[in-house]
């Protein structure tokens, strides 16, 4: 655990506006380490650690899924729920340019451009997530419903173990 402050990034200033009690998470990242990384790091469970992709459709309009670090998007069922022909992940630079976080570091609280946000239903049964704050290495704690309320995400069932 690094003792460094907390950076406030626009997804810090957005929980705040909605007057979110979140819990700060810094780690030390490492490039390509994934959920796996932070949960390990933090000594939590990487079911709780909640990842935000960025992805897009054949029409390259994106949108943002919210998984559970230990599971998988299956594009294929997502792409049907949407009722669109294709889903798949963004490249990085494209991603970076949506949201307006490196990744590694995106968070789907003050993205830089408004997305439809998609969440795996089952997240919203965990008592705690984990999710980024907009910095590579830093996470915060917050209620799930919290995510609900600001993201007003479209609840799916589209994870693969």
């Amino acid at each position: 655990m690094s003792h460094e402050k907390a950076p406030v990034t626009p997804a810090i200033r957005v929980l705040r506006q909605h007057k979110v009690d979140f819990g700060d998470h810094l780690y030390t990242y490492e490039e390509k380490g994934g959920t796996a990384v932070s949960a390990r790091e933090l000594g939590v469970d990487e079911h709780a650690v909640i990842k935000t992709l960025i992805m897009e459709d054949e029409n390259k309009h994106p949108l943002v899924v919210l998984m559970h670090g230990d599971r998988e998007v299956s594009t294929k069922n997502l792409a049907r729920h949407m009722g669109v022909k294709t889903i798949s992940p963004c490249a990085p630079d494209t991603a970076n340019k949506h949201s307006g976080y490196m990744v590694g570091g995106t968070s789907p609280f003050g993205t830089r451009k408004a997305m439809p946000v998609y969440m795996e239903e089952s997240i919203l049964s965990l008592p705690v997530i984990y999710i980024n704050g907009g910095k590579r290495g830093y996470l915060v704690s917050i209620p799930p419903q919290a995510a609900v309320d600001i993201l007003k995400p479209e609840l799916v069932s589209v994870a693969v173990e």
